[in-house]
């Protein structure tokens, strides 16, 4: 293999891509794509980590409520991820398409149904970094499709069950689960 240099790009980073939801002042759901998620751990608790740039409606409503849900989107919720990506909350509500909903579980927040993973978020603390705000969220819960579950127990998620989305510049789906931590290498003989 031989490597070619190059200045910064963006879409070497493979990012999962979820719908991000909150509620309008008048209760209407608003949702938004977003690629800039991760998880960290503090304090003994994982913490989900959102950044969002520019001026956005789910910002607006964030500001308010202190709250979100994180929307995983699988490869079954393409057309209404391309959809809501293509519209702006700030001009009129998103809801020229057909879409179902439901109230979380735990914190009062709008869930797609049609997510296989949804994670309860209120807002710990936030970063701002000129037009991009960086969200802390405490997971109060996470909602998943009971087909996920591992049989052995051991908590880990097969992905080409869940079939997430990830964007890289364009959309993309997992091809083939690979193994578990520890399946690969293994200690040279002594």
């Amino acid at each position: 293999m031989k490597r070619i240099n190059s200045s910064q790009m963006h879409s070497l980073c493979v990012q999962p891509c979820f719908l991000i939801g909150t509620y309008n002042e008048n209760e209407t759901p608003n949702f938004c794509p977003i690629t800039w998620v991760s998880v960290t751990y503090e304090n003994n608790q994982y913490l989900l980590i959102i950044s969002m740039n520019g001026d956005k409606k789910t910002k607006e409503n964030i500001a308010r409520t202190n709250l979100l849900s994180a929307n995983l989107v699988s490869t079954n919720m393409l057309e209404l991820l391309d959809y809501f990506g293509t519209r702006s909350g700030k001009d009129k509500p998103k809801n020229e398409m057909t879409f179902e909903y439901s109230d979380g579980a735990e914190l009062h927040v709008p869930t797609l149904n049609l997510s296989r993973w949804v994670y309860e978020c209120e807002i710990d603390s936030m970063v701002q970094k000129g037009d991009t705000t960086t969200y802390f969220c405490k997971m109060k819960n996470v909602q998943y499709d009971e087909k996920l579950k591992e049989p052995d127990g051991l908590g880990d998620i097969n992905l080409t069950v869940l079939e997430p989305v990830v964007y890289s510049g364009m959309y993309h789906s997992i091809g083939k689960c690979l193994g578990r931590i520890g399946d690969f290498y293994k200690d040279p003989p002594q």
